[in-house]
């Protein structure tokens, strides 16, 4: 059992594990230690065959304000290459987000800023409350969202990232629906049940293919050569097709039954 000192972790008996950022005070905002459990979590349960999808929210008003103003503050003295390391932490923790091999779910319950904004575009889904605000601020201080800035780019586009990473400016829920940062943005009564029906779509989906599914798109983003691209997508259906996962899926719908992920 793990001691958490910045999150809690609650998994239900469908395999639904939501993970909350818990430092209500400051807004959930994250530090190294948060940084390290997170990753220790998401790398525990990316790996563990109970748990079939993973909601990511923060407890309170808010979803994630971003960097710690005191951890930023104990950065002023680094040197060079202690921030570089810091800042690969954080890198890290991102890209484990990312690849994760779980459907993941980010429950935005109130604002993201900065860095919060980055582990929203992180995941797979993204559903907010329609009061929440969202905000690239890094170049009021002085910098830049670059540890964040692939997953926000993919997300938003590069046109409107110019303007979010230059302005620093806030900006509504409404429009993060618009640019492509949140799929739905809901009442906040309504924001759980949301959550709750694209959890149940995602848990009719067979869990290897719903993997396969994740690496299809960035093997589609970034393939440079069409005719490899052909071959690799035909071959992913072939293997899925007569995988274990595959023929039972293929069986239980001609059988008008649930497959055997389903009972």
């Amino acid at each position: 059992m793990d001691t958490l000192q910045t999150l809690t972790l609650h998994t239900d008996h469908r395999g639904v594990a939501t993970l909350a950022l818990n430092r209500p005070q400051v807004h959930n905002a994250f530090n190294d230690v948060v940084i390290t459990e997170l990753s220790h979590l998401l790398g525990r349960l990316g790996t563990d065959p109970a748990v079939r999808v993973v909601v990511l929210t923060g407890v309170g008003e808010t979803f994630s304000a971003g960097g710690d103003l005191g951890w930023m503050k104990s950065m002023i003295g680094f040197s060079a290459a202690e921030n570089e390391a810091d800042a690969r932490q954080l890198a890290n923790l991102l890209e484990l987000l990312d690849r994760l091999p779980k459907p993941t779910i980010a429950r935005v319950n109130g604002s993201a800023l900065g860095g919060g904004v980055g582990l929203v575009a992180c995941c797979d889904i993204a559903v907010g409350t329609a009061d929440a605000k969202f905000g690239l601020t890094e170049v009021r201080l002085g910098l830049a969202p670059a540890t964040i800035a692939p997953y926000v780019i993919r997300a938003i586009g590069a046109r409107e990232a110019r303007r979010y990473f230059l302005t620093g400016e806030r900006f509504d829920a409404r429009h993060a629906l618009r640019i492509g940062l949140l799929h739905e943005a809901v009442a906040a009564q309504a924001l759980d049940a949301t959550v709750n029906t694209l959890v149940e779509h995602l848990l009719h989906g067979g869990p290897q293919a719903l993997v396969a599914c994740k690496r299809l798109v960035e093997d589609v983003q970034t393939a440079a050569d069409r005719d490899a691209l052909k071959r690799d997508t035909a071959a992913l259906i072939a293997r899925l097709r007569v995988s274990d996962e595959g023929q039972e899926g293929l069986r239980a719908f001609f059988a008008r039954r649930a497959p055997e992920w389903m009972r």
